[in-house]
């Protein structure tokens, strides 16, 4: 084999590697891969806080029915136990299935024309749609309107009279010492002696010289139309949530009206 021969005979050199193929561009007018995952994470993050909204929601309206409702105070007749715009929690638990109390501040339909001619806010457009849709749901606090707020002072059966030798009230023949009675006011500038119908309470506002409550709408004085109706009754205000600086619970006031007797024992 000759030198040619043994040149000729090499391995010939190893051939280049491969080129890397480049992405296939998306045709123009048509989302690319990456495009596509971005739309689709954006549809899921909707969808999870539609979810989520219509879950609270459904909560909230759940919450408000059977259980707790805001509720704007817009008289001063609860002063100063409550004072006009503050905001209050009522918890619908009461009258049932928790009994009412003497000295509960309680919430009621208006019995009828307790309340007279009060001027309607009207709210239009999209802004009053929503208000009106919070509000219905719970997430706001219940402007008031048809409601009153008050204390209940009788039970049914309870004999109360205004007023005694110390000028206060008594009820089934105990005489009440009322703290809650805004400062400077009389027990009451009207004297009565009625005794609760059976399924009906008697209500006092805290501010007695500018409150329109049992006294002012019974005018027989027997207690029969003063009286209302427990089936009127939304529920007890529990706390004052509104403003941040007046935030407190609302007592019922054992100690005034813990020494008051059954009706069949006063």
């Amino acid at each position: 084999m000759t030198a040619d021969d043994e040149t000729d005979s090499t391995v010939p050199p190893p051939a280049p590697p491969p080129r890397m193929s480049e992405p296939a561009e998306a045709p123009e007018g048509e989302p690319t891969s990456t495009s596509r995952r971005m739309a689709s994470h954006a549809l899921a993050a909707v969808r999870e806080f539609v979810t989520v909204a219509a879950i609270a929601i459904v909560l909230s309206f759940l919450v408000k029915t059977f259980l707790v409702q805001p509720f704007y105070i817009p008289s001063e007749s609860m002063e100063n136990t409550l004072v006009k715009g503050d905001r209050v929690i009522v918890s619908k638990l009461t009258p049932a299935p928790f009994d009412l109390a003497r000295g509960d501040v309680i919430v009621f339909v208006d019995p009828g024309d307790w309340l007279g001619e009060t001027p309607t806010a009207k709210r239009s457009g999209v802004i009053g749609a929503v208000r009106s849709a919070l509000t219905f749901v719970g997430l706001l606090p219940n402007d008031s309107q048809g409601h009153l707020i008050k204390r209940l002072i009788g039970l049914p059966g309870d004999h109360i009279v205004c007023c005694d030798a110390q000028n206060h009230l008594t009820v089934n023949g105990v005489s009440l010492d009322e703290p809650y009675v805004k400062p400077g006011e009389d027990p009451s500038d009207l004297i009565f002696d009625i005794t609760v119908p059976a399924g009906k309470v008697w209500v006092m506002g805290d501010n007695r010289g500018h409150s329109s409550d049992s006294r002012l709408h019974d005018p027989a004085g027997d207690g029969k139309e003063g009286s209302i109706d427990e089936s009127l009754i939304v529920g007890r205000a529990v706390l004052t949530i509104w403003p941040f600086d007046r935030v407190t619970w609302l007592s019922d006031y054992p100690a005034t009206f813990g020494g008051v007797p059954d009706p069949s024992k006063g």
